[in-house]
């Protein structure tokens, strides 16, 4: 049974991260995966975990896979280290991990350009022992500005998301305003405007947020959102966030862009993951 009404769920336009679902599956035959379960978009967080700047013949053989599976890819994520892993990003860690951001930058872009993506998430990177905050948040600041020019050059948007205290303790950006005010400083900078929040509503959960206000007070700088549901971060209606109200309020508030499904399929296939959201409703329109 549904878990989503298909009038709900035709409001939206989903589209399913790839580095989450269907991991099962070697990465170059997971938009087809996606495609065969009924969705037209997918995103990704960086894929290559060990190199900023992959070889090209990996590039192009992962473009042709998501053309070829006919899906659009709507979101990309910059290098960030090992993620899935301890890493939280690298922007904002000094030495080595900002210099390959840094050399990322231009690769992500011109790639998410090649598939005609237009949302890039910069995750902030976790704190170091030893190295005043203050030098982080300057260092992430410069590199941000960085990647918004990026993101600019090719008519895309910088997402900057928050992340939850509980499985990210030494991750800055744990609640709504803080990630809020690392938009704002961008956006300050630059002069461009294209500085987003990436809302997770899964994350901002954990942290015990007020979802209702924060999407009364923030669903104008949202660029991006993405669900899963708690307790387990599994698909919707496996834990208690009412999310298909949550996902009303944020189209009542404006929001229409897209909804990324970023959730655990549990222990089956993840295939078996999508009967929340009727059918009909996984093709975005």
């Amino acid at each position: 049974m549904p878990a989503f009404e298909s009038s709900t769920a035709a409001d939206q336009r989903f589209d399913v991260n790839l580095s989450i679902l269907f991991t099962e599956l070697p990465l170059l035959e997971r938009p087809a995966a996606a495609a065969a379960a009924g969705f037209t978009a997918v995103e990704l967080w960086w894929p290559w975990i060990d190199t900023p700047t992959p070889e090209r013949s990996e590039l192009d053989a992962l473009k042709k896979a998501i053309e070829d599976a006919g899906v659009r890819l709507t979101g990309l994520n910059f290098y960030a280290g090992r993620l899935p892993g301890p890493d939280r990003g690298a922007l904002s860690v000094p030495g080595e991990e900002s210099e390959r951001f840094r050399a990322n930058i231009d690769v992500a872009a011109d790639f998410a350009r090649s598939l005609g993506c237009t949302a890039l998430n910069a995750l902030y990177g976790n704190r170091v022992e030893g190295v005043d905050p203050a030098e982080q948040d300057a260092l992430a600041l410069e590199n941000l500005v960085l990647a918004a020019r990026a993101a600019d050059r090719i008519g895309a948007i910088l997402l900057i998301e928050a992340l939850n205290q509980p499985e990210s303790p030494l991750y800055p950006l744990v609640s709504a305003p803080a990630a809020i005010g690392v938009v704002d400083q961008v956006n300050q900078a630059t002069g461009l405007g294209n500085a987003k929040f990436l809302m997770d509503l899964y994350h901002l959960s954990m942290n015990g947020e007020d979802l209702p206000s924060v999407i009364e007070q923030y669903a104008a700088k949202t660029g991006h959102v993405q669900i899963a549901d708690n307790p387990g971060r599994g698909a919707p209606g496996t834990g208690s966030l009412p999310l298909e109200d949550l996902l009303g309020r944020l189209r009542k508030a404006g929001y229409d862009g897209w909804v990324g499904l970023e959730y655990k399929p549990g222990d089956r296939p993840s295939a078996e993951a999508f009967e929340w959201l009727p059918r009909e409703a996984r093709a975005a329109h």
